[in-house]
């Protein structure tokens, strides 16, 4: 047998050390493109079912919505729903109703907001000290979000009932009035106790957020400026409030949204009456869908879109400026 002589042999490792080598070479650029495009088609494919049913069930729906605006849509004739253009929205701003709507709306987000913005961080602060069963206080105050707010509507509209309801009740025995009110029937004190009922509702919301936001301020930060000499109210408007001024602001943003798009509570108390002074925009709005007119129903819910966008974007601008 003849030996291959060491100058004919190839160049390079051979064996083991070869196949070592091959292990320890990194894929080329073509392969890693073929792993990245297997794995976003293993995603997408999870997330597909989830994508049909939010458009299906959310978007649709909502571009729907927006056409039936520009039609003249009413639920008795839907074989004839010619396009309006602007109709539908100069009906809306003509009516001789949509002054006092949207003056009700107004005080229904303000008149709610602040009282709960006060009460939900005077809570969220006698949350976080340290007492006993503080749990068991902490899931009392959360448990009114829990509950529907039709439900909580319905609660209140017992109480404030002019007949049986316990808040007269507890007035005259306490000598603050003479004869039992009628709350929902008078049209000056109608939108008094919706408010009432939103205030005992939303404060719980406030409260949850305020508090998870107090526990992420550092204790070491407060012992600090305790031992510097600075006092409680100090110490609050000074370090803490400035630290969660960012979940503050985006917590009354989240609110006023909410709120605004709220009808649960007045449906179920007053159904905007009497004579319109509980009425806000969507509980006008599901006025107008329960007499069938779609279309100046649609023109009022674009209407809300468009005044939450303008004020989200003035919001933002506005925090954005605060919070530098």
């Amino acid at each position: 047998m003849t030996s291959t002589s060491a100058a004919e042999r190839p160049a390079g490792p051979t064996g083991r050390a070869a196949r070592s080598e091959n292990r320890a070479t990194p894929p080329t650029a073509g392969r890693r493109r073929t792993f990245r495009a297997r794995h976003a088609l293993t995603i997408l494919a999870f997330l597909a079912p989830a994508i049909v049913f939010v458009c299906w069930f959310t978007y649709l729906p909502m571009l729907q919505g927006a056409r039936m605006a520009f039609l003249d849509y009413k639920l008795w004739d839907l074989t004839s729903t010619p396009f309006v253009g602007l109709d539908n929205f100069a009906k809306v701003l003509s009516d001789p109703v949509f002054p006092t709507v949207a003056g009700n709306t107004l005080l229904w987000v303000v008149g709610s907001l602040v009282p709960q913005f006060v009460l939900g961080f005077l809570i969220a602060l006698a949350l976080r000290q340290r007492f006993r069963f503080r749990g068991v206080y902490q899931a009392l105050v959360f448990f009114p979000w829990a509950v529907s707010g039709f439900l909580i509507g319905m609660l209140f509209r017992w109480m404030f009932n002019a007949e049986f309801g316990v808040i007269n009740d507890l007035l005259m025995k306490a000598h603050l009035i003479s004869a039992p009110l009628p709350w929902l029937a008078d049209p000056k004190l109608a939108m008094f106790a919706v408010i009432v009922a939103n205030v005992w509702y939303g404060v719980t919301f406030f409260a949850i957020m305020i508090l998870a936001a107090l526990q992420s301020v550092p204790d070491e930060v407060l012992e600090a400026a305790s031992l510097d000499g600075a006092g409680k109210a100090r110490q609050l408007f000074s370090i803490v409030i400035p630290y969660i001024a960012t979940t503050l602001f985006l917590t009354v943003l989240l609110r006023v949204i909410w709120i605004f798009n709220f009808p649960d509570i007045i449906w179920a108390m007053t159904g905007g009456g009497p004579a319109n002074r509980t009425h806000i925009i969507t509980t006008w709005m599901i006025n107008f869908t329960q007499q069938g007119d779609y279309g100046t129903a649609s023109a009022i819910g674009l209407i809300v879109v468009a005044v939450l966008f303008v004020f989200c974007a003035f919001y933002l601008f506005a925090m954005r400026r605060a919070t530098r």
